[in-house]
């Protein structure tokens, strides 16, 4: 392969890079995707100046760098603010009241948002909680925002977000907690951007969930159905492991733990179906 643009694939090397990618990631990619993996390998092909895949697939086994550039590549970062606001009102409709019935004001209560992308998802919990829950600032909130791609999650720190992640948000929310706009992007305010932590985390890799201890709620949506069986069922159990007992998992509206794992209970809400860790007896 001389060409250092291109990035042309056997099937056996195709095989073979979509095999890594599933042990880093626990997705899916195969010959269907075969246009959407050479284009992120031509460009990793460019970055590197290499020009055939038996020595950039070398790199990757001695290069933690490289590894972490590529699998940031192929991961899925669409959301925006606001998303599946259903399950919002359901955290400060009925579950936070539920899981503060055996609190006292003060105590902790964390949240988990993972794979959080780039900050969404956590940033709109934190906004949701300060605008609808009135206990908010009776009880120490943690909120804390995960993905296995390290680029977004400089990217959530950092706080600044388009138009078109911001469309669902009220505009008096967008001119209360966020600065105004400059060339067309709007910065979260410094408040919301230290009340939110971000942190790396991988779905199917028990240590790397496990170093964020428990928690009272996790938002886990629109990724276990990029999932295959066996990866779906690893990522339930760690996500059963990192719930306190009668803590909560939001998944997205698409996909239901009943067809993964029997360990959790169903749910059912005003506004929303979640599901429980028992609680311990």
């Amino acid at each position: 392969m001389s060409d250092p643009g291109s990035a042309s694939l056997s099937a056996a090397e195709l095989q073979r890079l979509s095999a890594f990618l599933y042990r880093q990631t626990g997705m899916l990619f195969g010959e269907t995707k075969r246009y959407y993996i050479e284009r992120r390998l031509a460009d990793r092909y460019a970055a590197t100046g290499i020009s055939d895949f038996a020595t950039y697939f070398g790199r990757l086994r001695t290069d933690a760098a490289e590894r972490e550039t590529l699998v940031n590549a192929f991961t899925i970062n669409e959301t925006y603010f606001y998303r599946e606001e259903h399950q919002l009102a359901c955290l400060s409709r009925s579950l936070l009241p539920e899981l503060i019935t055996t609190r006292q004001p003060g105590d902790k209560i964390r949240i988990w948002s993972v794979p959080c992308s780039t900050g969404e998802e956590a940033y709109s919990i934190a906004i949701w909680l300060l605008e609808n829950w009135r206990l908010v600032d009776a009880y120490h909130v943690e909120i804390i925002g995960s993905d296995i791609d390290t680029r977004v999650l400089e990217a959530a720190r950092e706080g600044l977000y388009g138009e078109r992640a911001l469309s669902r948000l009220p505009p008096g929310l967008r001119d209360a907690y966020f600065e105004p706009a400059r060339r067309h992007q709007r910065r979260i305010i410094q408040d919301l951007r230290e009340s939110v932590s971000f942190s790396p985390a991988n779905l199917i890799d028990a240590a790397s969930m496990a170093v964020h201890g428990v928690f009272d709620v996790i938002f886990c949506r629109n990724v276990l159905i990029y999932f295959d069986e066996e990866s779906r069922l690893l990522a339930a159990g760690n996500l059963f492991d990192r719930l306190a007992p009668a803590g909560f998992l939001c998944l997205g509206h698409t996909e239901s733990m009943s067809r993964i794992s029997q360990r959790f209970d169903v749910r059912r809400f005003e506004d929303a179906t979640v599901f429980q860790r028992p609680p311990a007896t």
